[in-house]
């Protein structure tokens, strides 16, 4: 049986319809039919040409995904908690594979170096093909996590928990959000606002989006922001960094989150933390660009200031489970938009980058 991707090529940012035989899975592989992948802030990056393509072309890109299992390899009974696994089951799964081997891993620090390495040493003319979300099928690989998706959650709001959500909410676990603390969020895109929302049920007392986007300000709110600054109406970085020092008696943040991916507010963050705070880096993943800081903002006024990169085993099942919990507390389907099928996925990407242009969290979804 033959099975469609879409499938970067070399010079030409325009992905092609291809058809791949369909492996059996191996032992401890599984098979699944890829029901919905969505397209994230990162493969807008990669389209862009700023950072690579997880996948070298011929590539199967995409990360963000959902599906069901086709077929299971023979020892892969089970998902990581030990519950079992059927042909049929709705999961959700890690898109990368921590090696285990290298410093980062033995130290347990998230953000492997080699988590991409049973992808990008290939290309998806090589078997098994199917190593990327866009496409019909996905071949989940030995060691890699997958869990059960809860019944009653729809596929919009699953694709995106294996990489925004849990990047969230690994993120806000490794800085530590603590009973009425103050956290202020820097940039309401889909980072930004499941911040929002996990941030309060993590125990915050106050929570202060900053964005230059009036709809998504807006939208922060629905998701539990309490107060929110509009960075085109406070001209200053002075002006943002005194509002949050009234919000706090003087004192500053308990813990600053960066969301925006934008360098040069790292400052302003970093001045909006108070003494003994935690700044959270997570959303400048570009190459290259630079920030002038001043040190004395972290040593002299000592702070805390944590880089977070991908997640652990534990994080998909708990992202799930809040927002099965949550489903109803917060607007989710606000943050899906447009519906393309696979053949139109050049569409699509024009679409998320339209959109994002315009400012809109909604991410851009792709149905096999």
């Amino acid at each position: 049986m033959k099975a469609k991707a879409a499938v970067t090529r070399e010079n030409a940012r325009g992905m092609a319809i291809t058809e791949y035989e369909v492996p059996d899975p191996g032992p401890d592989e599984v098979l699944i039919r890829v029901t919905m992948a969505s397209l994230c802030g990162s493969d807008l990056h990669m389209w862009r040409g700023e950072v690579p393509w997880f996948q070298r072309a011929p590539g199967i890109q995409g990360h963000e995904m959902t599906g069901k299992v086709a077929k299971l390899g023979a020892r892969r009974k089970t998902d990581n908690l030990g519950r079992p696994l059927r042909e049929g089951d709705r999961v959700a799964y890690a898109y990368f594979i921590p090696c285990g081997e290298c410093w980062a891993c033995l130290g347990g620090t998230s953000g492997c170096p080699n988590r991409y390495r049973t992808r990008n040493t290939i290309t998806a003319d090589d078997p098994p093909h199917f190593l990327g979300a866009f496409a019909e099928y996905y071949v989940l690989k030995p060691a890699q996590w997958i869990f059960k998706v809860p019944d009653g959650l729809p596929d919009e709001l699953v694709a995106p928990v294996n990489c925004a959500l849990s990047q969230v909410v690994y993120g806000l676990n490794q800085i530590g959000v603590w009973l009425g603390d103050t956290v202020v969020v820097q940039g309401a895109g889909g980072l930004g606002i499941y911040a929002c929302g996990v941030a309060k049920d993590m125990g915050a007392g106050r929570v202060v989006v900053i964005d230059a986007i009036p709809e998504r300000l807006d939208l922060a709110r629905q998701f539990g922001a309490d107060e929110v600054i509009d960075f085109k109406e406070t001209p200053s970085k002075e002006v943002r960094v005194q509002r949050v020092k009234e919000l706090t008696g003087g004192a500053g943040a308990d813990v600053v989150v960066e969301v925006a991916g934008v360098a040069g507010i790292v400052q302003e963050g970093l001045e909006m933390t108070r003494v003994g705070g935690r700044y959270l880096w997570m959303g400048n993943i570009v190459p290259g660009l630079k920030a002038e800081i001043i040190p004395h903002d972290a040593t002299r006024q000592p702070k805390t200031i944590r880089g977070v990169l991908a997640y652990d085993r534990w994080v998909i099942p708990r992202a799930l489970d809040w927002v099965h919990r949550t489903r109803a507390k917060y607007p989710f389907p606000k943050l899906v938009g447009a519906r393309f099928p696979l053949e139109k996925i050049n569409e699509a990407f024009e679409q998320a980058e339209w959109v994002a242009g315009r400012g809109s969290v909604a991410r851009t979804v792709v149905v096999p």
